[in-house]
């Protein structure tokens, strides 16, 4: 019988986490082939989720509770989650709820038609506001054209990777994680499954505006060279522009001896050319901020204990 874990990090969800395990197991007591587990990361949160965790485990035995000494995100919950990890196959999905158990059918029917990795494509968004809406498709066709199509177009964190694939990014040893990046990186045969996303089952989202910004950003940069070479490509453009403009100039000024049209001219271009200049250095300092975070060597997650 192949075993299927199920990892699930799960941060202030104390409100989620008990529904979430009673439609898991309920799609498995249809799935009868297969036997499953679900792996909780408790990621530090700051409600009763811990509590609600142990108290779920002691009328499941299939709940496994991974207990983080502090909160590591979402990626580092999927780190300590997919450690655990000793099955056939692992379904990475969130403890809210957005993402619907019912198409976990979905996901391993792919699997056993051969696919390493079946990941979920976001069609809707529904509880979300026009920007945001917004924002997360022009985060993706950024994101999918910056890395030459390796990450796609909606793709989210809900996913059914093969234990050779977990295998795989296990070995990958960045300490800024990107996993949406990391298990297309990896190769292997995929493949996307469409779904809605349902609304938020219990509680409030926790994806406030600059930390997704700050996520978006950090998967671009992890993932693309691309914004580096656009500051090399304004770097040569407005040096070349500045060599014409002081040619031009240089000939008005030997023709009819005023060297400046105007002083709103040369302040307009400073302006620019300052402007471009900042942007360089910022897009730089982000991947120094990179690498500095890489070189410390600190681990991706800290256990607290395991249950």
């Amino acid at each position: 019988m192949k075993k299927i874990s199920i990892v699930v990090p799960a941060y202030n969800e104390e409100g989620n986490v008990e529904e979430l395990a009673s439609q898991v197991d309920l799609v498995f007591q249809r799935l009868d082939r297969y036997d499953h587990e679900i792996i909780f990361v408790e990621n530090g949160s700051t409600d009763n989720t811990f509590k609600v965790l142990k108290d779920l485990q002691k009328t499941n035995n299939r709940i496994s509770i991974v207990k983080l000494s502090r909160n590591f995100k979402m990626d580092g919950g999927i780190a300590a989650g997919i450690d655990q990890v000793d099955a056939d196959a692992a379904i990475i999905m969130t403890a809210n709820l957005q993402d619907d158990p019912s198409i976990i059918p979905e996901f391993i029917e792919l699997w056993e038609e051969g696919y390493n990795h079946v990941y979920g494509i976001v069609k809707s968004r529904p509880g979300k506001s026009p920007l945001r809406r917004l924002n997360s498709k022009f985060f993706y066709f950024l994101i999918n054209k910056l890395s030459n199509g390796q990450i796609p177009k909606g793709v989210s964190d809900y996913r059914l990777v093969d234990k050779k694939v977990i295998d795989a990014v296990k070995k990958l040893g960045e300490f800024n994680r990107f996993y949406r990046g990391f298990f297309s990186w990896v190769g292997f045969k995929s493949i996307g499954l469409e779904f809605e996303r349902n609304q938020r089952f219990s509680g409030k989202s926790h994806a406030s505006t600059i930390p997704v910004l700050g996520f978006a950003l950090k998967g671009i940069f992890a993932f693309s060279l691309t914004p580096l070479r656009i500051s090399t490509f304004f770097a040569l453009f407005l040096s070349a522009s500045s060599i014409i403009i002081l040619g031009i100039q240089t000939f008005r000024w030997l023709r009819f001896g005023v060297p400046f049209d105007g002083f709103g001219t040369v302040v307009g271009i400073l302006l620019l050319l300052i402007g471009f200049l900042f942007t360089a250095i910022a897009i730089l300092s982000e991947y120094i901020g990179l690498i500095y975070n890489e070189t410390k060597g600190r681990p991706h997650f800290i256990v607290d204990e395991i249950y």
